[in-house]
């Protein structure tokens, strides 16, 4: 129909929902679909259309804004998707968007905000974990080299669970002590999907996709001595891996890394399942 916003399926999902169970009049509805995607903001030129395009919708970057413009983004977004994720927020962005959007969640490890809203929202995603045999749910390993490059392995994790995927963390799996991944062959060779999180030499990666048939992602970061020079180290070993399969992302990159494992897996049409 001419005249009506872009709005993604889980949006326009619940408005209908609502208009089913009394929550929102028919006019109401229609008002909401008709009007239009909302200011353009003197900072932001907000894509609603996105998640329609591409099965992602805009998620935010928080770096180099300041908290008022990222809380006004965040009501934007909110208003016409229903839910909104935001990645490298500072505890200071954080505190100033959960003061206006209590509803919202933040996780301080990976720096990322939360929040749904709407009538009959649900939860952004599903809680991490195994699935049971035979569920019929694929599911993402998301592997760490140590304990340092869990804050990057967190914004892919949590990136995953925004847009619905089942994950499962193996952290601090890395080669200094290799038989710590080598005891987690079951569960990397369930996966639909692996991303790698390294820093140091990188090596994660490579190890890894010589034990699974599965892509993996590769994700360096910025964790290492003076010659991993913030993560190059990591990021050209990785780029150099002798084993197939490995995409690499940027360095620290755990959003682009999410994304990618997201649409493998939507392509694959969960046959791990």
């Amino acid at each position: 129909m001419a005249g009506l916003i872009a709005m993604d399926d889980q949006r326009l999902r619940q408005l209908l929902e609502a208009v089913q169970g009394g929550q929102t009049s028919v006019g109401e509805a229609l008002s909401e679909l008709s009007e239009p995607a909302g200011p353009i903001l003197p900072f932001a030129n907000l894509d609603h259309g996105r998640a329609q395009r591409t099965g992602i919708p805009e998620v935010i970057f928080c770096l180099g804004k300041t908290a008022g413009q990222v809380v006004q983004i965040v009501g934007q977004i909110l208003k016409h998707e229903g839910r909104v994720l935001a990645t490298r927020a500072s505890a200071e962005i954080a505190r100033a968007v959960l003061d206006e959007f209590p509803a919202g969640r933040y996780d301080e490890l990976a720096r990322t905000i939360t929040v749904d809203g709407g009538p009959g929202a649900e939860p952004a995603g599903r809680p991490s974990g195994l699935p049971a045999q035979g569920s019929g749910v694929p599911y993402i390993v998301v592997a760490t080299g140590g304990t340092s490059d869990i804050p990057v392995a967190e914004e892919a994790r949590l990136t995953l669970d925004f847009l619905g995927d089942r994950t499962l963390r193996a952290y601090d799996v890395g080669v200094a002590g290799i038989h710590r991944l080598l005891s987690r062959q079951e569960l990397l060779r369930g996966a639909g999907v692996v991303i790698a999180v390294a820093g140091m030499e990188g090596a994660l990666a490579s190890v890894v996709a010589g034990l699974v048939d599965c892509p993996v992602v590769a994700v360096p970061t910025s964790i290492g001595y003076g010659a991993s020079f913030g993560g190059l180290a990591a990021l050209l070993s990785m780029l150099n891996s002798c084993a197939p399969g490995v995409s690499v992302v940027n360095i620290d990159n755990g959003f682009g890394a999410a994304v990618v494992a997201h649409q493998i897996l939507k392509v694959r049409g969960g046959e791990r399942a």
